[in-house]
């Protein structure tokens, strides 16, 4: 039966009406920022989703291996978060093993910050600024309030996720457990945990006069670039501008006598840490990938965009149109572990081969299954390798499955093992803590300690504005060493 657009309009006018009575009805005070804000989420819900994301993050991303870094970054978090409007929240703090600068928070108090970031940073009054200012968007509670936002658009039109469909590049068979970090800040958002990560800082007596310095040498990064900034800087206000609103409120706290820098103690703990991307866990030669530890390499597709996670590595294809994954399966049979996977709900399995890649022991089997999204078609296998065995999956859309097939099974049957020794003994470079015996520029240290990093690379990572700025007599220095060569 045909529906009229008058009754259409009534019923859109109902849904309308509707979601204004349940978002006026959803709208509280927040303690933390004085306004009124539209929550259609439990604080219990806001805890269990950043709870079940944050449990993808360690998976996916994976945490630096460092105890003792570990519990330094969470003691000066948590003396932070105590502090502030939601005290109760179950406040976890880690360092995630990543080499972009970056941090986020998600729903319910769980806070990352990257190694990629703590390098970048030089005392522990920084750090402080950093995290203060992800407890802020928790405390203003700006995840939970987008998710409602959307929840609220969506009431009547039948839409069936809250996320953005960009969160899950890589369909269902991967796992959506990362979506809460695709949901962006807004500007307006940004200012404002800004703001009350400079008072949480100020109120656990760390100079505020740090708070900014991050920004500086985040811009400086980006003028190096190219002034392109990086990608999680896109929805953030420029860091020229957060330079400037800091040190407006600088200057309206004043003294600070015996404020807290925490310069030795925060190079201290940053001493060894791996500056860069890591090659022991995996790197990049254009479309080849090496994985010196384990001992595999693979070729992917070219074009394909690449990512190597701490437990996959993941290609995906232009506009996001098919998906190749390998991660490891472990210590079974691969034809018994393809047998697994066929019995999972709602794939049905196609032509079945025993086999062998380059010598290794394998099961490949085709596959469909249901989706949200539709149905996929693709290639299911495991190869028998080192003692593991390894899960290789590419899939598509099955009406697609013509077009990028042939480069599925290529790159499954390109697993191989790696014999060089050039790749097998690589070694990431670390940042090393030294004691600069003498004044001298930046310049003349990178000649002398730290061949290899350009200068102006050297001066941002110790918080200096260019490579004539000079390091004082004892003044403690970071320099990078290890080759940079793979």
């Amino acid at each position: 039966m045909a529906t009229t657009s008058w009754t259409r309009s009534r019923r859109s006018a109902r849904a309308l009406g509707v979601a204004l009575t349940i978002g006026a009805a959803a709208c509280a005070l927040n303690p933390a920022t004085g306004k009124r804000q539209l929550s259609l989420i439990s604080e219990a819900q806001e805890i269990q989703m950043g709870r079940e994301a944050a449990q993808s993050v360690g998976a996916t991303v994976g945490l630096v291996d460092s105890q003792a870094l570990q519990t330094y970054v969470q003691g000066i978090g948590r003396s932070e978060a105590v502090a502030s409007e939601r005290p109760k929240l179950p406040w976890e703090f880690h360092v995630v093993d990543d080499p972009s600068p970056n941090a986020f928070a998600l729903p319910g108090g769980f806070i990352y910050v990257t190694r990629g970031l703590l390098g970048l940073m030089t005392s522990e009054a920084e750090l402080a600024g950093v995290l203060g200012h992800e407890i802020g968007h928790v405390t203003a509670r700006h995840s939970v309030n987008q998710i409602s936002k959307q929840q609220l658009a969506q009431l009547g039109l039948g839409l069936g996720s809250v996320f953005l469909p960009e969160a899950a590049p890589l369909g269902s068979l991967l796992g959506s457990g990362l979506q809460l970090l695709f949901l962006k800040y807004g500007r307006d958002d940004e200012r404002e945990a800004d703001v009350l990560g400079f008072e949480y800082m100020r109120k656990r007596g760390y100079d505020v006069r740090e708070f900014d310095d991050v920004f500086a040498a985040l811009d400086r990064i980006g003028d190096q670039e190219g002034g392109a900034l990086p990608a999680w800087l896109s929805t953030h206000p420029e860091p020229a501008e957060r330079v400037k609103n800091a040190e407006a409120r600088i200057a309206a706290v004043g003294p600070q006598p015996n404020a807290r820098i925490g310069e030795e103690d925060y190079l201290n703990q940053i001493d060894g840490l791996v500056y860069g991307n890591d090659p022991r866990q995996g790197f990049f030669r254009g479309t080849r990938f090496f994985h010196p530890k384990l001992r595999f390499q693979l070729l992917f597709p070219e074009g394909w965009q690449t990512q190597n996670l701490s437990q996959a590595v993941v290609a995906v294809a232009p506009e996001n149109r098919a998906a190749i994954q390998v991660t490891i399966a472990g210590d079974v049979r691969p034809e018994v572990a393809l047998e697994r996977f066929f019995s999972q709900p709602g794939v049905a399995a196609g032509r079945v081969v025993r086999d062998q890649v380059h010598g290794q022991p394998a099961a490949i089997g085709e596959f469909q299954a249901q989706t949200d999204g539709g149905v996929v078609q693709g290639l299911a296998a495991y190869v028998s390798y080192g003692g593991l065995t390894y899960q290789l999956i590419g899939y598509t859309a099955a009406a697609s499955y013509s077009s990028y097939g042939t480069a599925i099974e290529s790159t499954i049957r390109s697993f191989d093992s790696v014999n060089d020794p050039a790749i097998l003994n690589v070694e990431p470079q670390r940042i090393d803590i030294l004691k600069v015996p003498s004044a001298m520029t930046v310049s003349e240290f990178a000649q002398k300690y730290s061949s290899g990093m350009p200068p102006r690379t050297l001066a941002i990572i110790n918080g200096l504005p260019t490579a004539d700025s000079r390091f004082t007599a004892g003044a403690l220095a970071k320099r990078v060493v290890g080759s940079s060569s793979l």
